[in-house]
């Protein structure tokens, strides 16, 4: 279910300083979701759990420190699916599958860590934890979530599930009982006990690859795609023009007057949705 799980696809850049935004950064179809609380570097990583295959992580590291979040503050590290791509897990029905996670993980703030899914809508949401046990060591991670048998997904190209993992957060996100099986959503029962503030010193970091979901109760290995497949799957929500060449042909038109120009531009694959456009450098 996961696109980019082994973080290889960095179309908008590599790193990015000074990122305190909710916003995509670096790695593509992750969203480094940031509210408050200190300030990052976010980039696309080559220190990887040895012997495993992977060229790739994705690397948070604190350059400004919060050790005293706001009520509302936090840090998520996030990936949206499409409704229509989860039919088979029959939500909604007695049927509905467990989803098993697997993920490498690494990070000098051991500790408790929650993750966990919304789904967008049914505005419900179920979280699990996890324990980084030993500090600037590479351990594998497998978490396994029960199916919701009561609501199901939209089948369509709408944003129907997404998971999250959360580095820290806000008083907010941690007032109530933590939410352990499939339930309305409130934002006071998301964190499990304990969590980590990965923003509490300009020491932290945190590192993660491999991230794979499947259905059922089990984790397989790693599933490797060709760069073509995998660059496919992320060019359905951002695709980028080859930046660096002095001159770059990006589309052919023509200008019917001084101050419109008309082309067509080919997309590698069918997007999501009809796209925004970007722009930066001069264009003649």
């Amino acid at each position: 279910i996961i696109i980019n799980g082994d973080m290889s696809i960095a179309q908008r850049a590599t790193s990015v300083s000074s990122h305190s935004s909710d916003s995509y950064t670096t790695v593509d179809r992750w969203k480094t979701r940031v509210n408050g609380q200190g300030v990052w570097t976010v980039s696309q990583s080559t220190d990887t759990p040895s012997g495993q295959g992977f060229a790739n992580s994705l690397k948070w590291d604190c350059t400004t420190a919060d050790a005293s979040p706001a009520v509302g503050d936090f840090l998520v590290h996030e990936q949206k699916f499409e409704g229509q791509n989860l039919q088979y897990l029959k939500y909604g029905t007695s049927s509905a599958e467990s989803l098993t996670l697997s993920f490498w993980v690494k990070s000098n703030k051991t500790g408790a860590y929650t993750v966990g899914f919304y789904s967008a809508g049914n505005n419900k949401h179920i979280e699990s934890s996890y324990t980084i046990n030993s500090a600037d060591t590479w351990e594998k991670k497998t978490v396994t979530f029960s199916g919701d048998t009561a609501s199901a997904l939209a089948n369509d190209n709408s944003e129907e599930l997404k998971l999250w993992f959360w580095l820290g957060a806000g008083s907010n996100f941690s007032s109530g009982t933590h939410a352990t099986t499939w339930s309305s959503y409130a934002q006071a029962n998301v964190l499990v006990d304990n969590q980590v503030n990965l923003a509490d010193s300009t020491s932290n970091d945190w590192y993660v690859t491999g991230i794979q979901l499947e259905a059922g109760t089990t984790a397989s290995e790693f599933e490797f795609l060709p760069v073509d497949v995998n660059l496919g799957r992320c060019q359905r929500y951002c695709f980028s023009e080859p930046a660096g060449d002095a001159y770059h042909v990006i589309m052919n038109g023509f200008n019917p007057n001084t101050s419109l120009f008309i082309g067509i531009k080919q997309l590698p694959v069918p997007m999501r949705a009809e796209p925004s456009i970007t722009t930066s450098g001069s264009w003649q």
